[in-house]
């Protein structure tokens, strides 16, 4: 797994620093733009961290449909992170303002690679639906438990395919990828709402 940095942190500029704009405080909305973006990049590095373990993608479409995958399980996180500070109104704008973020990565990259299309609803039907599974799984210490787990990796194998190759993605994903987007989302989640 190839470590790359991501920045989780506002910058803190003061008025003499003619180099960087002054920011204020933050927004809720703010605030979820920052996390999409960490999201995003944390899916899409580790959807590349499988290729460069020899998890094979057959095409393009795979490789955004793990992302989504990815996307799906570190947003279903944070909102369950999120409910120990905000309250309920406060947790539906963020999550829903990073579930827009993510659909417009998502409508972007597609048009890229598959063409002209409206794919923000499939994305947001499958969100719909992983949100209800995934709450069903146990949460404990800031942590999904084993059953939330296996279930993003096995969304990753059914991707891909359970071959010679693509049949111990489960474990890389379990063991490897899945805990670094716990360990990201918790960190990012802590500095950008200044929490200890």
């Amino acid at each position: 797994m190839v470590v790359r940095r991501i920045k989780d942190r506002w910058h803190n500029s003061t008025p003499e620093d003619s180099a960087r704009e002054v920011l204020g405080e933050k927004t809720l909305l703010d605030q979820a733009s920052a996390l999409a973006f960490i999201q995003w990049r944390t899916a899409l590095n580790s959807a590349i961290d499988l290729h460069a373990e020899d998890f094979r993608y057959d095409n393009d479409q795979q490789r955004v449909g793990v992302i989504t995958e990815y996307l799906a399980f570190q947003i279903q996180l944070v909102d369950r992170l999120s409910a120990e500070f905000l309250d309920t109104t406060e947790r539906e704008v963020l999550v829903s303002e990073i579930c827009a973020k993510a659909a417009d990565q998502i409508q972007d990259n597609l048009t890229d690679i598959a063409g002209p299309g409206n794919y923000r609803p499939p994305f947001i039907s499958l969100l719909n639906q992983r949100f209800s599974e995934y709450a069903t799984f146990k949460f404990k210490d800031d942590r999904p438990g084993y059953e939330a787990m296996r279930f993003i990796g096995h969304c990753v194998l059914e991707l891909l395919g359970d071959d010679q190759t693509n049949r111990w993605v489960i474990d890389q994903v379990m063991e490897i990828d899945a805990p670094a987007m716990v360990d990201q989302n918790v960190k990012s989640l802590n500095r950008l709402f200044e929490r200890s």
